[in-house]
């Protein structure tokens, strides 16, 4: 197993002005819990219609497309509104997939939604249009489906974050050496062009969502100084999903263009990992990195203060896809959560677990 320290900090209050910054830092963090497109009494019901088309399920009966449309209903349903989703939405929003399932011999809200009646709901909420449109590239974007591209073109990312959520960015203070780092396992892709492709469209992102996490952009316009807002599931009973969110913003871009620059900086990276216990390097020697993406955390996040880095390279004939990130020593309202379910999340979700639970796998697969 690769090195993954969790050093902490311990909190203090010898020093006012350190103990007023930790509470600061706990309330931004607590503040997370729960979806930036609802409301904290509507979590319940959204948690159940999730849990209905996607995590009561056994796991060989789980399709990670029932889970991505139902992101889409809700989603769409909040864009459609123009507010977040309140406890009050409950009954015009379930309504629908109750009849689906009655309709089928099955009782709703109990148990699960199957593929059929989860589009049949869906139709019956939205419109005839929605499916047609679901699958329609060009009228599905920022996790949400769209009537038409005019409405699409129309659409503001800035409205999910309108609430004041987005603090300022919180990159890692210590020195290199005095950072976490980690490379996690390299996820095989079949083209390094494709997924440069895919990448660069940040409209597209939440298509690549797993199980575990989805990343939403939530700024109009390309990758460059984008920011994602990043939801998380953990699971702290089995089939019970709970949601929190970060968010990151892309602070540098790096591709062949600038190769002595791209060089140079993955050179820097091989060089902090070679500092780590039992690490790898994010581009292996002889490999060719094509692209590395730096992502900075904002006050909140899961992580704490971190950078995490996507390194696209190509070795031998083939290419690959990681992430390397480092954080500082974790303060004890971040370590706690990440050593229960944080860590073993954080794995799968970079490609060490099943592809359904790893982004980078459902970019490997939908850029085949």
């Amino acid at each position: 197993m690769s090195n993954t320290r969790t050093t902490t900090t311990t909190p203090t209050i010898a020093d006012p002005t350190e103990a007023l910054a930790q509470a600061r830092s706990f309330a931004q963090f607590a503040g997370m819990v729960g979806s930036s497109i609802a409301t904290k009494d509507s979590t319940p019901w959204v948690l159940h219609f999730l849990s209905a088309a996607y995590y009561t399920k056994a796991d060989d009966e789980r399709e990670l497309d029932d889970l991505h449309l139902a992101f889409a209903v809700l989603t769409t349903y909040w864009h459609r509104l123009g507010r977040p989703l309140r406890a009050t939405d409950v009954h015009g929003f379930h309504q629908p997939f109750r009849r689906a399932r009655s309709g089928s011999g099955s009782h709703y809200p109990a148990g699960r939604l199957n593929r059929e009646q989860l589009e049949a709901g869906a139709i019956e909420l939205h419109g005839d249009w929605f499916m047609d449109a679901y699958a329609d590239p060009a009228r599905r974007a920022w996790g949400v489906v769209f009537q038409s591209a005019d409405e699409r073109d129309a659409y503001r990312p800035e409205d999910r974050v309108d609430t004041g959520a987005l603090a300022q960015m919180s990159p890692p203070i210590g020195d290199p050496g005095e950072q976490m780092w980690h490379a996690y396992e390299p996820v095989e892709v079949p083209s390094a062009a494709r997924v440069e492709a895919a990448l660069r469209r940040p409209e597209t992102w939440p298509d690549y969502g797993s199980e575990i996490g989805r990343f939403t952009p939530v700024r109009s316009g390309g990758l460059d100084g984008q920011t994602f807002e990043i939801e998380v599931v953990a699971d702290v009973a089995p089939h019970v999903p709970v949601f929190t969110r970060g968010y990151v913003t892309v602070t540098r871009i790096l591709d062949r263009s600038d190769r002595p620059a791209l060089d140079a900086y993955v050179a820097d990276i091989n060089a902090a990992l070679a500092n780590q216990d039992d690490e790898q390097a994010a581009v292996p020697e002889g490999g060719t990195p094509a692209l590395v993406i730096e992502l900075t955390t904002h006050n909140g996040h899961f992580m704490g203060n971190a950078t995490s880095r996507l390194v696209l390279f190509e070795d031998r004939g083939r290419a690959y896809l990681r992430d390397v990130g480092s954080w500082d020593p974790m303060p004890w309202f971040v370590r706690l959560p990440y050593r229960l379910q944080g860590e073993k999340a954080q794995h799968a979700f970079w490609g060490l677990g099943v592809p359904r639970q790893s982004m980078l796998h459902q970019i490997a697969l939908a850029t085949g």
